[in-house]
């Protein structure tokens, strides 16, 4: 505990003398007043609105250089009335070779041409409404949290309602956005809200912003934003509500356990009201989340459990305040234990029925955020478990710049429950930790502290407690343009149970330095950046004992043509603290307190991503335990834009241990097949076959968008054995759903 308060104490430090940098940074403005005359939504820019309104323009490059500014310049522009923001984008380009590749909603961005906004409606420079568009006017939204340091700080399963049409001409593109106010949250009487603009050009290779960001940050980095001035302060947004039911049909069919109703059916609602500009209370009332995007498989070669992100909608707003405590594997809310269970004959995550919940999440004021979750869960008579309710508090309050603390409590909650060995009476996890983020982004860290309270505490032998249930954590990032600076260490008992978190392993302390060195050279037109990497782990039991260590050695390139290359040394000792079979076949496991130590050489690549065939490959060879490892893993993508995309994910690994253990040849593969008829109707085609979980997988999502976030769904999932392709089971699920807003 003294090194935790130590360690606080540092970063308090080192975020009140960072936070003096933000003075440094040049940060444009532009104004928006009403609109003129009403806006005509067809992307051709020809409104006397548009003639009148201040402009963000003079664009700086950001890749392939980051000192001179865009060769070919964008102007954005904004006017609004009493219900919405408009959004004008002029996009000069020098030529009409557009990448883009699908009309599907939610488009992926890298690799194509599109502009993106940010808004910082709170002006915390940590979370930010996303709105993309490209050439043909199809929509892509997401929630920025985080300040933006990461990639997977974008949540773009958030959906809500806006329109965007866009125009291309002689000059380039143009584009027009309508986003309502109730669509966004924001303080009551606002006159600044922080701003970022970026814009990927395939033609000319260049990704520009309206600020001048370095190639060593994130364009979407929102240490990095201008500011957009209202010329009236903004007034509350009402009280906005929005109704959106459901009714959903299904068939389902199993070959092991026959339901006693194969057919079915259900109907549910959930409801968006914005109680303030900037809170918004979510209910719903038996939610049905059949229609969401099947999870990418993985080959798991640890011993550890694998993360998979949250997708379904109703979690996602403000997920950030919930979901990013601690590290994203000492994480005490992961919010898939809620209504997800694992389907044993597979191995895949099902639909666990949820009753009913609520979330009341947002902003109180320019500084503090809340969040509140409510969900109550149906019993599992099979199972025999009782219904459980999940509660969950977060609070998280500014400080500084950019910096924050926050505070969880979560809770689990079995109701009119009997006494049981297969499930605790409760489990309730509290934390609390510091977010340091420096006004330019060149500091960056955290530091953390999470108790566990557990209706039967563990003893020892002696009749003392066996270990606090408890975890601990600091991280702090040095990055500047030639140079990136990691550390990060952990701790935690061998008695902390998160049960409504995500956890990954337990009883350790962990030490994880990493070090990366930037060149760019000036004299050869093909390299943009290159440099060596240097990362080290190293795990102890918690008496001291050594149990793994991991190092990577690494050398990479980034090439003006946007594809990469990545060469990499590693070095592994892992001493097993329990038996542990690496084929996962059941077969003879390695012995527990067996320590093994073995090398690899990785070679990664990363070609174009703009051309119609691209793709991603690794390549391992080396030891493995006491044998020896060939893995081959990566995916293909092949574009026909901007109609269909056939892509094919893969890994095989070829293991081969010394008798009495057993060798096995690990394959995963999975093509999908995405069919996009307009901005409006979509189909994927996505199989499976994984031979370590023994299952082929055939998943058929057809999707009609009729109205702004209004779908129509048909599904159809089925499941074969791979060792005598017998089916397992299949289900057909047809659903439906209406926004209504007021």
């Amino acid at each position: 505990m003294k090194q935790v308060f130590l360690l606080l104490f540092l970063s308090y430090c080192s975020s009140l003398a960072f936070s003096q940098a933000d003075s440094l940074l040049q940060r444009p403005a532009v104004h928006v007043k009403r609109c003129a005359d009403p806006i005509v939504l067809d992307g051709r820019l020809e409104e006397q609105s548009w003639k009148l309104a201040d402009r963000a323009t003079n664009f700086w490059q950001q890749f392939p250089s980051d000192t001179v500014q865009a060769r070919y310049q964008t102007e954005v522009s904004f006017c609004r009335d009493d219900e919405q923001l408009y959004v004008a984008i002029r996009c000069y380009a020098p030529g009409k070779n557009y990448i883009y590749p699908s009309l599907r909603y939610d488009y992926r961005a890298f690799g194509s041409d599109f502009i993106n906004l940010l808004f910082d409606t709170f002006n915390d420079a940590t979370n930010a409404f996303s709105f993309s568009t490209n050439p043909l006017g199809v929509q892509r939204d997401a929630l920025l949290s985080g300040g933006g340091n990461r990639l997977e700080d974008f949540s773009s399963s958030w959906d809500n309602k806006w329109r965007v049409e866009a125009h291309i001409d002689e000059k380039g593109w143009s584009a027009e956005m309508a986003i309502p106010f109730s669509t966004l949250r924001f303080q009551e009487g606002s006159q600044r809200w922080r701003l970022g603009i970026f814009r990927f050009d395939t033609q000319s290779n260049e990704r520009t912003a309206w600020l001048h960001i370095p190639r060593n940050q994130w364009l979407f980095n929102l240490a990095y934003t201008g500011d957009m001035i209202w010329e009236e302060p903004l007034p509350a947004s009402g009280m906005n509500v929005s109704l959106i039911p459901y009714l959903s049909a299904n068939y389902a069919r199993d070959a092991e356990e026959p339901p006693a109703k194969p057919l079915g059916g259900g109907a549910g609602l959930d409801a968006k009201l914005a109680v303030t500009s900037g809170l918004n209370l979510d209910l719903t009332v038996n939610p049905d989340f059949s229609q969401v995007k099947v999870d990418r498989q993985v080959t798991n070669l640890s011993r550890f459990e694998i993360f998979f992100p949250e997708r379904r909608q109703f979690f996602l707003e403000n997920a950030d305040l919930f979901g990013n405590f601690g590290f994203e594997d000492i994480n005490p809310f992961f919010s898939r234990r809620i209504g997800v269970a694992v389907d044993t004959a597979t191995g895949q995550n099902l639909q666990n029925p949820i009753w009913g919940g609520l979330r009341l999440s947002g902003k109180l004021n320019e500084k503090l955020r809340i969040g509140l979750l409510d969900m109550q869960t149906a019993p599992d008579a099979e199972n025999d478990l009782p219904s459980f309710n999940y509660g969950v508090l977060a609070l998280q309050q500014k400080l500084f710049k950019r910096s924050n603390i926050g505070f969880i409590f979560a809770n689990k909650q079995a109701l009119r429950a009997d006494s049981s060995e297969t499930y605790d009476r409760f489990n309730r996890v509290f934390g609390l930790e510091y977010n340091l983020a420096s006004a330019d982004n060149s500091w960056t860290g955290k530091i953390f502290y999470q108790q566990a309270f557990l209706p039967d505490l563990p003893q020892g032998s002696n009749g003392r407690l066996a270990g606090w249930p408890a975890a601990h954590g600091f991280s702090l990032t040095y990055n500047t343009r030639p140079l990136r600076l990691d550390w990060r260490h952990r701790w935690v008992s061998e008695t902390f149970d998160a049960q409504t978190g995500f956890v990954r392993r337990k009883g350790f302390f962990a030490l994880q330095p990493e070090l990366r060195l930037f060149f760019y050279p000036e004299h050869q037109p093909r390299i943009n950046r290159h440099g060596p990497g240097l990362s080290y782990e190293h795990f102890f039991d918690l008496n001291g004992l050594n149990t793994d260590r991991k190092m990577e050695a690494y050398w990479v390139w980034e090439f003006t043509t946007n594809d990469a290359l990545r060469l990499s040394l590693d070095y592994q000792y892992i001493l097993l603290q329990s038996d542990f079979d690496p084929s996962r076949t059941g077969a003879t496991p390695l012995p527990e307190n067996s320590g093994y130590a073995f090398w690899a050489f990785r070679f990664r690549y990363r070609s174009d991503p703009r051309k119609l065939l691209s793709f991603r490959i690794t390549p391992v060879y080396g030891q493995y335990y006491n044998g020896k490892r060939l893995g081959l893993e990566g995916q293909a993508n092949l574009r026909f834009q901007p109609y269909a995309s056939l892509s094919v994910q893969f890994s095989y690994n070829r293991i081969r241990l010394p008798r009495p253990y057993a060798s096995t040849d690990l394959l995963l593969i999975g093509p999908r097949l995405d069919l996009t008829f307009s901005k409006k109707l979509f189909l994927t085609t996505f199989v499976q076959y994984n031979n370590q979980i023994d299952n082929f997988n055939l998943n058929i999502r057809f999707q009609w968008r009729y109205q702004p976030v209004s779908d129509f769904y048909l599904v159809y999932t089925d499941n074969y054995a791979v060792s005598n392709f017998s089916n397992k089971n299949r289900a057909l699920v047809l659903k439906w759903t209406y926004w209504l807003n007021r």
